[in-house]
């Protein structure tokens, strides 16, 4: 009886006990899973960013689109930068070496991998000219920043910001294919003034179910993580409200890093592309303008939505009544 009951202890204790003396709600849960779905999705906006400029007919076409498809590569590599880096600063905590500047300059070196990996591959795949180039560099450099990101304590809540930003973005290409019907239910007509109502109807329709999308995403997986945690050691504390606060606004932000970027790296290809016509430079400035109130609406209704879903979990303060009633 003595000795099983000392094994029950033994495996309740093993059970309970963090990897490698981490605490058990520093780490994120399922960063293999993340990095491998941001590596897969930088490759397929890579891809389909390739073919769209293979199949233009001509140089100026090219160009036009290389503009428009630029911002979702960068908003991809930003995020594959940040899931693949979060990986890699997660196994070094396993391993017990969890220090900052460890942290931080193991999330900077693993951001570079892909980084490069990146760079090389439209360098090698793409036509060698001055928009490839622009490509490369910009892409590089949002996934290095992304993997700075990643070198946050916070493992949870960057894990969250990564996993929400990457379900908003594969939403918002999704969501293209509703555009078409959404445009006609809002009244799209002949003339341009009900064509220009439409759009902004349809642009303020996709920014709220995208930052819906991204609140919930991100509630999901700090609840995922916090049971994790305690399922190790049930005395973990729990994270409180500003982690979901930052958690549902993290994709926004994201998607306003990546707008910097664009409009950094990116300039010397939006101005060319601005160049080419009235019609093009109008088409830029609108579409800036477009993604720029996109990423605050995401960021504000990703932040409320995950705060809302917080406050929903929280049970009613105990009184003290309760004590006496039970006795």
């Amino acid at each position: 009886m003595t000795k099983q009951s000392g094994n029950s202890a033994a495996a309740e204790s093993e059970r309970s006990e963090p990897t490698a003396g981490v605490a058990p709600e520093a780490l994120a849960p399922g960063t293999p899973v993340l990095a491998l779905l941001a590596l897969g999705w930088l490759a397929a906006m890579l891809w389909s960013t390739r073919e769209a400029i293979n199949s233009a007919a001509a140089g100026i076409t090219a160009l036009s689109l290389s503009a428009f498809a630029l911002p979702g590569v960068i908003s991809a590599a930003l995020v594959a930068g940040a899931a693949f880096a979060l990986f890699g600063v997660d196994l070094l905590a396993r391993r017990g070496s969890d220090r900052a500047t460890l942290r931080f300059v193991a999330a900077i070196a693993t951001g570079l991998l892909v980084a490069l990996a990146a760079a090389f591959a439209v360098n090698l795949t793409y036509a060698d000219n001055a928009t490839t180039n622009v490509i490369a560099g910009t892409t590089a450099a949002a996934a290095i920043i992304g993997g700075a990101v990643a070198g946050a304590r916070t493992a949870p809540v960057v894990g969250s910001v990564v996993a929400a930003a990457l379900g908003t973005l594969v939403f918002v290409v999704a969501f293209s294919r509703a555009r078409d019907p959404l445009f006609d239910l809002f009244g799209a007509g002949d003339t341009e003034e009900s064509l220009l109502n439409a759009a902004k109807w349809v642009s303020r329709t996709e920014s709220l179910l995208a930052g819906l999308v991204a609140g919930l995403l991100a509630f999901a997986y700090l609840t995922w993580a916090r049971r994790r945690a305690t399922r190790v050691d049930a005395d973990a504390p729990a994270l409180r409200w500003p982690a979901y606060l930052l958690a549902g606004a993290g994709p926004g932000l994201l998607l306003l890093v990546a707008e910097v970027i664009l409009r950094v790296g990116g300039r010397e290809l939006l101005d060319l592309a601005s160049a080419l016509s009235e019609a093009d430079a109008v088409a830029q400035t609108s579409l800036g303008t477009s993604r720029i109130d996109n990423a605050i609406w995401v960021l504000f209704v990703g932040a409320l939505t995950a705060m809302i879903a917080f406050g929903r979990t929280l049970g009613p303060a105990h009184t003290d009544e309760e004590p006496a009633e039970s006795a």
